[in-house]
């Protein structure tokens, strides 16, 4: 029999996301490719550019990353249907990719979105790549959902946090799972720790704001600063979301459960910890040591 079509579902969770470019490149060394890759948020980004073969570029921009330099492609504003407009960062990612259209992937991709009018889970198979990854992770509230074919699409984290039913449909009989919430469970870490006024996106075109003189300062500090032990709405925010993740991951996992999960231990980093690539990449080629003999097994099983 000919070699089990392998698929390999990139679930979401922001900064910890990091850790998929871990996950791949221990694959890859152990000789196992993916037949079909979905992604959900930054699974869809780090999916995307691997497969458009620039996988190398996002693991060097990501090692990079100090505490305040992803923040600084973050756009502020005070109108939209996102306080974040995303235009830097989807130019960042357009420089990379940009042209590139999911059908010309060299094997089958999907991008998992939410449209929001009906709540609906979108699969984004083909048109431009850039597009697909950026409505992948428009996180309501945070990014403006994007309209792509007459539908407004936000994180497809709200509907199918770990895409493994995709994977199947797009014909894989071998489905890897890379959970990155499953071990979350009562833990709501941010990386507010960090001192998120340190981090908040800059709102004045110039710069970090020093001072609270303007309003847009003072909507800064509300918005990004803790007021005492109280979590900020931006940390509530994700802190939301991490639940959303945990819970939904859970339910859709049990109900579809795939062949192979590789599960990172990254609880004790919070979402927003975009500086710690280092330590989340290596940590993702360590799940996959611990899932080898599992991997190894379902392999021999299904050839």
């Amino acid at each position: 029999m000919p070699p089990p079509k392998i698929g390999i579902a990139l679930g979401s969770g922001v900064a910890r996301g990091w850790a998929h470019i871990g996950v791949l490149r221990r694959l890859e060394k152990e000789g196992i490719k993916p037949d079909v890759v979905c992604g959900t948020s930054i699974g869809a980004l780090v999916g995307g550019l691997y497969l458009a073969d620039e996988l190398d570029l996002l693991e060097r921009w990501a090692r990079d990353l100090g505490k305040s330099s992803m923040f600084r492609f973050l756009d502020l504003r005070l109108s939209g249907g996102g306080l974040i407009s995303g235009k830097k960062l989807y130019r960042l990612i357009d420089d990379a990719v940009g042209g590139v259209k999911i059908e010309s992937l060299p094997v089958p991709f999907a991008a998992i979105t939410t449209e929001l009018g009906t709540g609906h889970e979108i699969w984004l198979r083909q048109g431009q790549l850039t597009s697909a990854i950026n409505a992948s992770y428009a996180l309501p509230g945070l990014f403006s959902p994007q309209n792509i074919d007459d539908r407004w699409l936000i994180d497809g984290a709200l509907t199918n946090p770990v895409p493994v039913s995709v994977c199947r449909a797009l014909g894989a009989r071998l489905v890897i799972a890379v959970n990155l919430n499953a071990d979350v469970f009562g833990m709501t870490s941010v990386g507010e720790e960090t001192g998120t006024s340190d981090i908040a996106p800059d709102l004045n075109n110039g710069g970090l704001l020093s001072g609270v003189s303007s309003p847009l300062n003072l909507l800064k500090h509300r918005f990004f600063d803790k007021t005492g032990t109280a979590p900020s709405i931006f940390g509530v925010m994700m802190s939301s979301l991490n639940i959303v993740q945990d819970r939904l991951s859970r339910s859709r996992l049990a109900g579809d459960p795939p062949d192979v999960t590789i599960a990172p231990r990254l609880a004790h980093r919070g979402l927003l910890e975009f500086d710690k690539a280092d330590e989340m990449i290596k940590e993702g080629e360590n799940a996959v040591e611990r899932a080898l003999p599992f991997l190894h097994h379902a392999l021999t099983v299904l050839s």
